[in-house]
């Protein structure tokens, strides 16, 4: 499979495996098509799951990820791709209608936002919030203080 898409998308695409689970990483700019042709072609016909992970030294700060399963094939995929703090991503809402509310939860904790996505707002949080949560540079303790007040009239329990 791996094959196959390199022959396509060359060095765009790499296939890797750790500790038995596969998984690709694959250039941003790849991602619809890619995701596309394992839903169609490869018959990864079910979104598991879409999650972010934060590094804050990197130069693309985020790490997405795709977590894919083929009933068909009964094998699950990762598909990874790295991204600019502030810069977004291609919505995959199209491709599978289970990554509505996954897109919503990355956009909502890690502020990731998924362009074409037909309601990209919080899913989690109020729609007040400041910041959000994932991202490693929102401390473990730090909540936010003036929403709480205004809409809870309470002082922080931290």
């Amino acid at each position: 499979m791996v094959a196959k898409l390199k022959q396509t998308f060359g060095s765009g695409v790499e296939g890797l495996t750790y500790l038995g689970q596969n998984y690709m990483v694959v250039d941003r700019s790849t991602i619809p098509e890619i995701l596309q042709i394992l839903r169609n072609d490869e018959e990864f016909d079910y979104c598991v799951d879409i999650t972010a992970v934060h590094y804050p030294t990197r130069e693309r700060q985020f790490e997405v990820v795709w977590v894919l399963y083929s009933f068909p094939r009964n094998e699950r995929i990762r598909v990874k791709t790295q991204i600019a703090d502030g810069a977004s991503l291609p919505s995959s809402v199209p491709i599978w209608v289970t990554a509505n509310w996954l897109e919503r939860e990355v956009f909502d904790m890690f502020g990731i936002k998924f362009d074409g996505h037909p309601d990209m707002k919080r899913i989690l949080l109020p729609d007040g919030w400041k910041g959000h949560p994932l991202r490693k540079d929102y401390g473990i303790l730090q909540q936010d203080n003036e929403w709480v007040q205004i809409n809870l009239g309470i002082e922080s329990g931290q």
